[in-house]
């Protein structure tokens, strides 16, 4: 997944808030804004807009209330956002799950593509391929492709459930290494990531953020980011795709959206405050601390990128033979 953490979007902030101050009687709404998150809370994507949220606010001038729906892989707190009606009172943030949950789930209640409106694919978390540092001896990835191959099975995987995007991510490393291993799934990040440093099982893909602590232990080794560039966070580990698997390009990225048929206007309205937000020394600082890249996509390019990521974990799940009711 090809989201740079080019300067462009975000050099954009000055002139955005010129904009934004010359449409008062647009920018100016007494009624709260409603956002779903068809996650929990404490999860990467809570903190993401929890942290945006007052500079989102004070962008748009309105109040902004965050809301949680979780459940079903998402799919409860998407059905509330496209439930909605298009009148600028209540939006939405998916993430990588609303392009994939097409291939796993056999009904989905609402098209993922024409009941929504795309605004901004807002940015990502970066993910890490990590491995128990005294279970798994290889230190590269070449060394770690090398071992799964020379003893087929004999290694597992942790993932936060069947079907996730952290399983898709280890799938699509396998996938493009040509080797296996057993999945493990577990319920949820926190229960994946600590049976992975007590030892349970051998390796996994896990946001820098929750692996970043057991790194620095030493508990877990880093073997390779699984994006197209090396982070910040992590300045010593190379990327999987330069080290001989290129098609490796995954990370936990997040969009603001809306229900279907959202007026133009309204679209370039929210686009403009989450750029502004985006640009403000607060809203950086945070997302530096949560080690996570804004960098807002238009709408037209949010719209095309949601399509291209349904047809290419499509592609991905069917290699993996992970189906879900």
């Amino acid at each position: 997944m090809q989201i740079s953490i080019g300067r462009r979007a975000l050099v954009a902030g000055a002139a955005v808030a010129f904009a934004l101050a010359a449409l008062p009687a647009l920018a100016q709404n007494d009624k709260p804004l409603r956002v779903i998150l068809p996650v929990g809370t404490g999860s990467g994507v809570d903190a993401i807009m929890r942290a945006m949220g007052p500079a989102f606010s004070k962008a748009l001038g309105q109040p902004v209330v965050i809301e949680n729906l979780p459940g079903a892989g998402g799919i409860t707190g998407t059905q509330a956002i496209i439930k909605a009606a298009p009148d600028g009172l209540t939006l939405g943030v998916v993430s990588n799950n609303h392009a994939v949950n097409p291939s796993i789930y056999k009904k989905m209640p609402y098209d993922s593509l024409a009941d929504i409106t795309p605004i901004t694919v807002g940015g990502a978390t970066p993910f890490v391929l990590v491995a128990n540092a005294h279970r798994v001896p290889a230190k590269s990835v070449k060394d770690f492709v090398a071992l799964l191959k020379s003893k087929p099975d004999a290694y597992s995987y942790a993932s936060s459930g069947n079907g996730t995007i952290l399983h898709l991510a280890a799938a699509m490393v396998l996938d493009e290494a040509g080797a296996k291993a057993l999945h493990v799934p577990y319920k949820g990040v926190g229960p994946m990531v600590t049976d992975l440093v007590g030892g349970q099982v051998d390796f996994g893909v896990v946001a820098v953020p929750s692996a970043a602590p057991h790194i620095k232990s030493g508990a877990l080794r880093p073997l390779g980011v699984t994006g197209k560039e090396r982070v910040a966070a992590l300045p010593d580990v190379p990327t999987v795709a330069e080290q001989g698997l290129p098609g490796v390009d995954v990370a936990g990225w997040f969009a603001l959206v809306g229900p279907a048929r959202l007026p133009p206007e309204l679209v370039k309205r929210f686009y403009n405050a989450f750029v502004a937000a985006a640009n403000t020394p607060e809203v950086k600082q945070a997302m530096e601390k949560q080690v996570t890249i804004l960098n807002p996509m238009t709408p037209e390019a949010s719209a095309q990128f949601f399509r291209t990521e349904q047809e290419r974990y499509a592609r991905i799940v069917k290699r993996a033979n992970v189906t879900m009711e």
